[in-house]
C-alpha cells in the first residue's frame, strides 16, 4: 500500500522552519508598517495645511489648523476663523478634522505648536500680526529623531523634508 501526506517528523520540521521566518522577519515588519504611517501622517499633516492656505486665500478670511488637545499627534481641526480669535472661540465653523492615532509623534516648535493661522493673502500669521513660520517633526516613537518635517515657510509655502535627524522636540511628544 502506498502511503500520501507527510510524516510526522516532516510536518514538525516545516512548523519549526515557519515559526523561525515569522519570529525574524516581525520585527522588521513592525518597522516597516511604522515608517509606512509616519509618511502617510506627514503626508496628511502637509496636505491639511496646503488645504487650509487654499480655503484662506479662497474665501478671503482667516484659517486656522490647531491640533486636538494641544497634541497633533491625535490629529487636527481646520477652522473659519470669523471671531478672530482662532480656536479658543468654540462658535468658529470646522471646516475638516483629521484623526490621529497618537502613535505616530508630532512635535512642533514655539510657533507652530499650538495652531498655524493663515491670512486671506495666505500667508501665516500669529494673532498678534507677527508672521508665523516654523516646523512640526513627525518622530519615531522609539527615539528622539525626526524622520519627516513639514516646513511651514514665511511665504505661507509648506514643504515636506524627509530628512532623519535628532530633534530634541521629539523627546517630549
Amino acid at each position: 500500500m502506498h502511503q500520501r501526506g507527510m510524516s510526522l517528523i516532516q510536518l514538525l520540521l516545516t512548523l519549526t522552519i515557519v515559526a523561525l521566518t515569522a519570529r525574524f522577519a516581525s520585527p522588521a515588519y513592525s518597522a516597516l508598517v511604522e515608517h509606512h504611517q509616519r509618511q502617510i501622517t506627514a503626508e496628511q499633516l502637509a496636505s491639511s495645511l496646503r488645504n487650509a492656505r487654499a480655503q484662506a486665500l479662497l474665501r478671503q478670511q482667516f484659517v486656522v489648523v490647531y491640533p486636538y488637545e494641544e497634541d497633533w499627534s491625535r490629529g487636527w481641526r481646520t477652522i473659519l476663523d470669523l471671531s478672530g480669535q482662532g480656536h479658543l472661540d468654540k462658535g468658529n465653523p470646522v471646516l475638516v478634522e483629521s484623526q490621529g492615532s497618537g502613535r505616530i509623534p508630532i512635535a512642533g516648535n514655539t510657533p507652530v505648536k499650538r495652531y498655524v493661522r493663515f491670512n486671506p493673502l495666505g500667508e501665516p500669521q500669529l494673532v498678534g500680526g507677527a508672521f508665523q513660520a516654523g516646523t512640526l517633526h513627525v518622530c519615531q516613537a522609539r527615539t528622539a529623531q525626526s524622520h519627516y518635517q513639514v516646513v511651514l515657510a514665511k511665504s505661507g509655502r509648506i514643504s515636506l523634508r524627509s530628512d532623519k535627524t535628532a530633534q530634541a522636540l521629539c523627546r517630549h511628544a
